[in-house]
């Protein structure tokens, strides 16, 4: 059976297959530094992570400096080292543990991921303080929506604090409700959604139920309820909708209003993250009448439930709080690893390398954790290309691919600054360079043959077309969103975006024309292209290639980039001290793509 999918929750999407829902590389990460927190006592720990490894601080002109994690539990939410007093591995309990040893507590494996620091993404503030800049009478608003599935806790229940909107500034003030917040999207806010409007359209844009009733959802029958009860005064309550992809949708189907340069309404409204939609008309989908064998839940691949041999994982789900195993509680299957894998390996790294300024709660050893499942989903579960026999015409060479996407949702999907890419070297029978298309520079600006930053990677400049017949090096195939304005024009803020100038991001498998929200996930070519098709698209080179300095040899690479070159330049042509930040963070970061694919041939 060809790959399954691995969808994603949070922000870049990659795939799975069920050969592949393994246990991270090396096992679980390694535990918060020091000798405090479950691994010693089973007791919880603050301030998870330490200078070890950080730069202490960006060199770019600006600063970050978010608060440490404190503990706090208000009876409505409470912040993730309440959990890890049961459920952060210890040494001496069995519990959360595959049946090799490995450590694969939930709290641990959470801590280096996209969702425990949706609130501490260092991108993600540069990119709401570059939306204020552009629109800044809309500045309330615009931080009061990105907040809502970005520091979820803090946002979405406006009526636990007096109905005031969450936003940036309040994020820095290290009360409780700024707490919750930078604990990104922890367990409290998804154990806690309910099923009111549970993947329907009132739950989208950041607007699940968030039921704050003292109830702790989870999928296991029966759970022994009392050490919770007393330990943080929650109760685990069985829930089966835990895993369902609905629970995903709220956050990963995004509307935003396009507003016009005075902050009003422009009256249209743009799909700014489509993905859960994208999945549901894909042969990936769990719902509707029409479920196929290759279904795939999105907690499936991004949460995998198997062990690195294949192995469904069983296992007690939690320890006491002295740091030893209940006696009275079974293992239970599946048991979903919380690592939440997509495709992002930069974030990560900046968190790693800039604690002291962002201050997460992972290790560095969480982080690099983070960062090997990810360049392992990208490099074994995400796209794979396929070289077709090349044909001569005379001088030139014709070279037939083929991408095909393993994801259950579009490659790339989510936030509309990622992209991937085709790199195709043609050298001859000396070993030199007669065609070049896709080549990066360390800061992943796209090159000519010549090594010139192409056009399309300036700021102002255009953008690259989808391509089906590419003969020249200075064309590029890339799979990516550009975003237009109510006239039609390409923008790169997504407050002006009102639809889609590009959408040529690889369909998933069973892409269905008469699919549901098609208005929403529907591809924008820019012309036809009988190639383009659900789960793969075929494009060809054309390459001067005469036969008399032959045999000639091609190498074709798939790459991606969580951050395109293009969206880093619109952003940094904004002002502001995050903005700065980020790119002093970013300078030294190696941009030059990350590697999905490759072929290697022999050419005629």
């Amino acid at each position: 059976m060809s790959a399954p999918i691995r969808l994603l929750p949070v922000l870049l999407l990659a795939a799975c297959r069920t050969d592949h829902s393994r246990t991270p590389p090396g096992g679980g990460p390694g535990h918060h530094h020091g000798s405090g927190g479950a691994e010693a006592s089973g007791s919880s720990a603050e301030g998870d992570s330490d200078a070890d490894g950080s730069s202490g601080g960006a060199s770019g002109g600006g600063h970050f400096d978010l608060p440490p994690p404190r503990e706090i539990n208000d009876g409505n939410f409470a912040t993730a080292s309440v959990c890890a007093t049961c459920h952060a591995n210890a040494a001496r309990a069995s519990a959360m543990r595959t049946a090799a040893g490995d450590a694969v507590a939930p709290y641990d494996l959470w801590q280096g991921t996209m969702m425990a620091n949706a609130a501490r993404d260092p991108v993600w503030w540069a990119a709401v303080r570059a939306e204020v800049a552009a629109t800044p009478a809309a500045a309330t608003a615009i931080e009061a929506k990105c907040t809502r599935c970005h520091a979820p806790m803090a946002a979405i229940r406006n009526d636990l604090w007096g109905n005031v909107g969450m936003s940036l500034g309040a994020l820095l003030v290290d009360d409780d409700r700024a707490q919750l917040g930078l604990d990104g999207v922890a367990c409290a806010a998804c154990h806690q959604i309910g099923t009111g409007d549970l993947g329907a359209e009132a739950s989208y844009s950041g607007h699940p139920e968030l039921t704050t009733t003292g109830h702790i959802y989870g999928p296991h029958a029966m759970p022994f309820t009392m050490p919770m009860m007393h330990h943080t005064g929650f109760i685990p309550v069985e829930a089966p909708h835990l895993d369902t992809s609905a629970v995903c949708a709220s956050c990963h189907t995004l509307d935003t209003d396009s507003l016009d340069q005075d902050g009003s309404p422009s009256g249209a409204h743009y799909a700014e993250q489509s993905t859960y939609l994208e999945w549901r008309n894909s042969q990936y989908t769990t719902e509707g009448s029409d479920v196929g064998s290759n279904a795939r839940s999105c907690q499936a691949c991004h949460m995998p439930s198997f062990d690195g041999h294949g192995n469904a994982i069983a296992t007690r789900i939690a320890h006491n709080p002295h740091g030893g195993d209940f006696g009275m509680i079974a293992a239970r299957s599946p048991y979903h690893q919380h690592t939440f894998v997509g495709g992002n390996a930069w974030v990560p790294a900046l968190l790693r390398d800039y604690a002291s300024e962002l201050r997460p709660r992972g290790s560095a050893a969480g982080f690099d954790a983070a960062i090997a499942w990810v360049r392992d989903q990208l490099a074994n579960g995400t796209a794979s290309v396929e070289l077709n026999r090349p044909t001569r015409q005379g001088d030139v060479v014709r070279i037939p691919l083929v991408v095909r996407n393993a994801a259950g949702h579009k490659f790339p999907s989510g936030y509309p600054a990622r992209r991937a890419w085709l790199r195709v070297v043609v050298r001859d029978a000396d070993d030199a360079v007669v065609f070049r298309s896709g080549h990066s520079d360390a800061q992943g600006r796209l090159l000519d043959a010549e090594g010139a930053v192409l056009p399309f990677e300036q700021v102002g400049g255009p953008f690259e077309p989808h391509h089906n017949v590419i003969d020249a090096d200075v064309h590029v195939q890339i799979y990516e969103v550009v975003m237009a304005d109510g006239a039609g024009a390409p923008t790169h803020r997504l407050m002006r975006a009102a639809s889609d100038a590009k959408d040529n991001r690889l369909l998933p498998a069973g892409w269905r024309s008469d699919g549901d929200a098609l208005d929403r996930i529907a591809p924008v070519l820019g012309g036809g292209d009988d190639n383009f098709v659900g789960g793969a698209d075929g494009v060809r080179y054309d390459v001067l290639a005469p036969a008399t300095n032959g045999p000639y040899t091609v190498e074709v690479t798939l790459l991606y980039q969580p951050l395109s070159a293009r969206h880093l330049a619109e952003l940094f042509a904004h002002d502001g001290e995050e903005i700065r930040a980020l790119e002093g963070m970013l300078a030294t970061l190696d941009r030059t793509g990350e590697v999905v694919a490759s072929v290697t041939a022999e050419l005629p």
